[in-house]
């Protein structure tokens, strides 16, 4: 059997499991059934795992799924196109409705554990997109990690390519509803972006940002101390 014929009969395979799955209600079918049907297509999905119906997956053989994690109606995940996509989704992560995942054009996604996307959040390659754990990425959030070339006036803009520096979000940050998060940015462990906040700069650890584009206002750690001190000053007096 050849190579392409491989392929073929793979996607064929992956095509007709998701399109069969994606349309049969949780009441016909079960959520159990469905996932032990996933493991035929997918190279790794834990245990306890739960997919409601009207998931779309795509290159399923580039997913793997941990343990007890919840994807929920409309969410589109897709790492197809190319050998070396991969995207990984950790134990616990709950992907609410409406989500769409995208790691095309040799993109790596990971997505680690206990990690919370709120409905219709967007997280886009070609850049390599990091997302530590127990973050919370509120609702219609966009994660891009690519940013189009324009500085040639005589090209298209469309035909100028783009950057993928990749995007880095470290342990336990919370974005607000509708933070736009641009390609080459890291934003440190702790932080909280604030709601419709665009960040185009790294943001340090156990920072509080806000605006467009964002800015450092607080330091979460420093919050932590003058609210110690307060309480002194108020048990003296």
């Amino acid at each position: 059997m050849s190579n392409d014929y491989k392929i073929k009969l793979q996607r064929f395979s992956e095509v007709l499991l998701t399109t069969l799955l994606t349309g049969i209600p949780l009441k016909i079918f079960g959520s159990r059934s469905r996932t032990l049907l996933y493991r035929l297509i997918f190279p790794k999905i834990g245990k306890k795992v739960y997919i409601q119906d009207g998931v779309e997956f795509i290159g399923c053989k580039n997913i793997e799924i941990g343990n007890e994690v919840w994807i929920f109606r409309g969410a589109h995940i897709d790492a197809s196109g190319h050998d070396n996509n991969y995207l990984s989704i950790g134990d616990d992560v709950r992907i609410k409705q409406g989500v769409t995942v995208q790691a095309l054009d040799n993109t790596q996604i990971s997505i680690d554990q206990g990690v919370l996307l709120g409905p219709y959040v967007s997280i886009a390659g070609p850049g390599n997109i990091k997302i530590g754990k127990s973050c919370m990425i509120a609702a219609k959030s966009g994660i891009f990690g690519n940013n189009h070339i324009f500085s040639d006036t005589t090209i298209d803009i469309a035909l100028q390519g783009v950057t993928r520096k990749g995007i880095v979000i470290e342990d336990d940050c919370w974005l607000g509803h509708a933070v736009t998060v641009l390609d080459g940015v890291t934003i440190g462990k702790g932080s909280v972006i604030g709601a419709g906040s665009v960040v185009t700069k790294d943001i340090p650890p156990y920072s509080v940002a806000v605006g467009v584009p964002a800015k450092v206002i607080k330091n979460r750690k420093d919050m932590k101390l003058a609210m110690k001190d307060l309480a002194m000053e108020k048990a003296v007096t």
